[in-house]
Order: structure tokens, then C-alpha cells, then sequence
């Protein structure tokens, strides 16, 4: 029923693969007849920091959250990043979601909230809910630094005309 790890194994190779990869890639890119944009400035590349540290909290406590949870209310929980991921489009963004995106992101928090939510028939329920509130907390914050990390990083790359994958290597460095 356990195994032993260390939170900080998994997101750190998982990174490391991310940033072997875009590595490979960029010089693949730089071996070309044109040179692809890289701006080295640190000005530039320290932007890069905040949707890193972000993601660093993020990889940690996805884990933590699996300590409370069961994988599949962690599933569940994941698809709450849907719905801070559209609220943040739209406030830090300025994206227009149709009325239609709008409802289906209403539906999700609300089919998440009550996939969790378990029954009692006839016996006195102690919680409403079936796992540890630490583990609904974790699983909110988790959707809620996904979300933030994802608009940032957008951000970054859209008003960038760096290489993509100079740009996702600061970003895994």
C-alpha cells in the first residue's frame, strides 16, 4: 500500500528529461542555415524564474495530495486546473470564452464537486465528503498553480519571439 520516494526525484527527472529534450532540439534548431532567436539578457531570462518556481511547488504537491487521495479523486480533482485555467485566461489574459465554454467550465466544477461528495442511505455520515479535507485543499491548490503556471508561461511565449525551445529551456533550467 505505500512506496517509498522522495517527492523531489520524480519532478526533478521529469524536468531534467523536459529540458535533455529541448536541449537536443535547440541545437538541432542552431545547426540550421538561420540561426534561431535566443535573447540572453538577464532581464529577459529571469522571467522565466516565476513560472518555474510555480511549477516546482506544483510537482510537489501533486504528491503530497496523493497522500490524502485516492488516484482517482486525484484525477477528479486534476480537471479543477480546467476551470482556474479559464477564469485566469480570461482576468490575466483578457480572453473572451463563449457563453458555451463558460457552461461547460460550470458543469466541470460542478460534476467534480459532487463525483466527491459520497451518500449515506440510512447511517449518520461523519463526513460528507470521501477523503481528508488536507487532501481536497491540496488538490485545489494543485489545479490553482497549474492554472497560474500555464497562463504565465503563455504569456511569456506569446509576447516572446524567442526560440520555442530556447524558451522552454530557461523555463526546465
Amino acid at each position: 500500500g505505500k512506496y517509498k520516494y522522495d517527492y523531489a526525484t520524480i519532478p526533478f527527472l521529469a524536468e531534467f528529461f523536459k529540458l535533455s529534450v529541448s536541449s537536443f532540439f535547440l541545437w538541432k534548431e542552431c545547426q540550421s542555415s538561420s540561426p534561431p532567436r535566443m535573447t540572453k539578457e538577464w532581464k529577459s531570462v529571469r522571467l522565466y524564474l516565476v513560472p518555474s518556481v510555480i511549477y516546482l511547488i506544483h510537482n510537489n504537491v501533486q504528491f503530497a495530495t496523493l497522500t490524502y487521495v485516492d488516484p482517482s479523486t486525484y484525477q477528479i480533482l486534476g480537471n479543477l486546473k480546467i476551470v482556474t485555467t479559464g477564469i485566469l485566461f480570461r482576468l490575466v489574459l483578457k480572453r473572451k470564452l463563449s457563453n458555451l465554454q463558460w457552461m461547460a467550465i460550470i458543469l466541470l466544477a460542478v460534476g467534480t464537486t459532487t463525483s466527491q461528495v459520497k451518500g449515506c442511505g440510512d447511517a449518520p455520515c461523519d463526513s460528507v465528503f470521501s477523503a481528508p479535507f488536507q487532501g481536497y485543499m491540496l488538490g485545489i491548490l494543485s489545479a490553482c498553480l497549474s492554472a497560474l503556471a500555464g497562463v504565465y508561461t503563455e504569456y511569456l511565449m506569446k509576447k516572446n519571439s524567442d526560440s520555442l525551445y530556447w524558451q522552454n529551456v530557461q523555463l526546465y533550467t
